[in-house]
């Protein structure tokens, strides 16, 4: 077995008994631990799965995005943090970058963004035309924190941090099904429009009519989903549908 790095990998997840494996497996032969924080209202098996790979299985009411991934933070006994998604993965290539980062002590950035690439259902590798961003998942964490959001989960960091980019990256299976991805988007839409309201924004009216075909081009044309065929069509109407649900609700609640 190979020396394992001075990491911990943290995991917050609900109902993930399908997908959580592939992450756990992805990081567990190089970390020191996986902290896996599960929301207490989960009813399938992915406390028992991630156990069974290894994992610390820790539970945490539910308060948001930000809030639980610190809690996370909390949890963890290393300096250096890597934090997953239960639907991300990752690759052998980004592993071995990570070992080499450690290979001669201490990495010299604060922290390091990855790029996160989205694979449909049924794809083993990404598309070269997949949507990707890159926000920080390795780092300090006594140079940054997670935000304290509900719905927004970035680290935050010391403004004299210094963050550099690797090379590899995460595979993200977000998508189980499309229909599936409308309830999430459902979910996530109403708790955004609970923040927009609880931090007193207005809304401009023409967003009700706008945001969709808005929305829609935007992944459509911006992300690239006319290149992914029939499926990069629905998803890319998935994500107007989605921002449209957010106004509708914003919309409704400021009424």
């Amino acid at each position: 077995m190979p020396n394992r790095l001075p990491i911990s990998c943290f995991i917050i997840a609900k109902n993930e008994a399908d997908r959580i494996g592939r992450a756990i497996e992805s990081v567990r032969e190089f970390v020191d631990e996986v902290i896996v924080v599960l929301d207490p209202s989960t009813t399938d098996e992915t406390a028992e799965v991630a156990r069974r790979l290894g994992a610390v299985v820790v539970t945490n009411a539910w308060a948001g995005y930000g809030p639980q991934k610190r809690f996370g933070e909390d949890c963890c006994r290393n300096t250096w943090l890597l934090n997953l998604d239960a639907d991300e993965a990752v690759t052998p290539e980004l592993h071995a970058e990570i070992r080499e980062l450690f290979a001669s002590g201490e990495p010299q950035a604060d922290g390091y963004k990855i790029a996160i690439v989205d694979l449909f259902p049924g794809e083993e590798r990404p598309s070269p035309f997949a949507y990707r961003l890159s926000p920080v998942r390795l780092y300090r964490r006594d140079r940054g924190r997670y935000a304290d959001s509900p719905v927004h989960d970035r680290v935050a960091f010391d403004s004299d941090a210094r963050i550099a980019r690797l090379k590899g990256t995460i595979h993200h299976r977000s998508i189980r099904s499309l229909g599936d991805q409308i309830s999430k988007l459902d979910r996530y839409s109403t708790m955004q429009a609970d923040d927009f309201i609880a931090r007193c924004r207005r809304l401009p009216v023409i967003r009700v009519y706008a945001e969709f075909p808005a929305a829609f081009l935007k992944a459509w044309i911006g992300r690239r989903l006319f290149l992914r065929g029939t499926y990069g069509f629905l998803v890319a109407m998935n994500y107007a549908i989605f921002r449209h649900m957010r106004v509708v609700k914003i919309y409704e609640k400021s009424r």
